[in-house]
């Protein structure tokens, strides 16, 4: 059974997602995520959305967390926390897109890892991946 997060961990952890969204380069949408990826030995990376043109090379900000850690050597996650809403206003509740959450299942355990979303510290939710994506598509074994 997974160890979920305490409430001030995922306060933490939706605090540093919040701070990443400062990063967020959302020119066409008007659109800013930020993400904080805690990885299984304590690190936390953080990623925002960054927006292109072309459209197709706009990454979101949970792809750019995990990117930038297994870039980093990271492979083992246990929760991400994601805060988004319009750049210039009210922070709303932002749940991963499905590009998302099928990279995010590639790292983690589908029913072990959280996923922390909530438009303020006082009500965040906490789902597993698996309740985002039920049946994830996948060619890797399954980790223990």
């Amino acid at each position: 059974m997974m160890k979920r997060l305490d409430k001030a961990e995922r306060v933490a952890l939706w605090q540093a997602a919040r701070q990443a969204r400062e990063y967020s380069y959302c020119p066409y949408s008007g659109f800013a995520v930020g993400a904080a990826l805690l990885c299984e030995e304590g690190t936390v990376v953080t990623g925002c959305n960054i927006e292109n043109a072309a459209f197709g090379p706009t990454i979101c900000a949970e792809r750019t967390a995990v990117v930038k850690a297994v870039s980093e050597g990271r492979r083992s996650f246990r929760a991400i926390a994601i805060v988004g809403g319009p750049a210039d206003g009210e922070l709303t509740e932002c749940y991963p897109c499905g590009v998302c959450r099928q990279v995010l299942s590639e790292f983690v355990l589908p029913d072990r890892f959280e996923v922390i979303c909530g438009s303020a510290e006082e009500d965040l939710k906490s789902l597993t991946i698996e309740e985002l994506l039920p049946h994830s598509f996948a060619l890797r074994p399954e980790k223990e």
